[in-house]
């Protein structure tokens, strides 16, 4: 019954734009409550008639919507070092706020991450240059920016465009996982592969990684975004009207 009404709160939530469809879905065992406006097997059950999934959310395969924990488990931040959120002054942060939800919007990313990662890697120092040559806002190495067709790193919107695109590859190559996302945002994915899917010794790295968790879960809710029963934050899976 607990689960009936969590996705029932969840299709209520989402489906507030005209009807055309129905909507399937179930919740999983950990919780996440899958959409798709079609019966992709046996799991999803018929919730609405004639109602209608947000199209630009059902990108690739699965899209997680509004701000979650976005599979963040016990497990994931063993062995983190304690750490406040670094404190940004708001107005440090105005002359980038309508730029970061521009690209975050751009690339179906929550905001405040890209807002948690600025705080920490550059403290919002659009100038900001690492001993390492790691370059601006979201501190990008020049042959990462490369990797992801920029090169214009010292623009502060190239540079949240490489960083947001970094971090959407990383999003999909982790599943999500963003205490290994951020280590390998912070390292390289192959740190992260070569100790087979967790977050790396480095103190430096389990550091950042604590950072970035800290701003994040620190930030303000955004309106609409689901909890469950016990008040944590809902991940919400859209599967596209399409065959997996």
């Amino acid at each position: 019954m607990t689960r009936f009404l969590l996705l029932f709160a969840t299709v209520a939530a989402l489906s507030s734009v005209p009807a055309r469809a129905e909507i399937w879905g179930y919740v999983d065992e950990d919780g996440r409550a899958h959409l798709a406006e079609r019966q992709l097997d046996a799991r999803y059950q018929l919730f609405q008639k004639g109602g209608s999934l947000k199209r630009e959310d059902a990108v690739d395969d699965v899209v997680i919507v509004g701000k979650t924990r976005q599979g963040v488990a016990p497990g994931d931040v063993a062995g983190l070092p304690r750490v406040a959120a670094p404190h940004i002054s708001a107005s440090r942060k105005a002359p980038y706020r309508e730029m970061i939800a521009r690209v975050a919007r751009e690339h179906r990313l929550d905001p405040e991450l890209l807002h948690a990662i600025v705080s920490v890697e550059s403290g919002y120092q659009s100038a900001a240059l690492s001993p390492k040559g790691a370059v601006g806002l979201m501190q990008v190495m020049p042959a990462t920016g490369e990797r992801f067709g920029v090169t214009e790193l010292s623009d502060p919107r190239q540079n949240l465009k490489a960083g947001a695109r970094y971090l959407k590859f990383l999003l999909t190559a982790f599943n999500g996982n963003l205490p290994l996302v951020l280590a390998a945002y912070n390292a390289g994915e192959g740190a992260v592969q070569k100790y087979n899917n967790r977050i790396p010794p480095y103190p430096e790295t389990r550091d950042y990684v604590a950072k970035v968790l800290a701003s994040y879960r620190g930030a303000a809710e955004p309106s609409g975004a689901l909890r469950d029963a016990g008040g944590k934050r809902m991940r919400v899976v859209i599967q596209p009207d399409r065959a997996l």
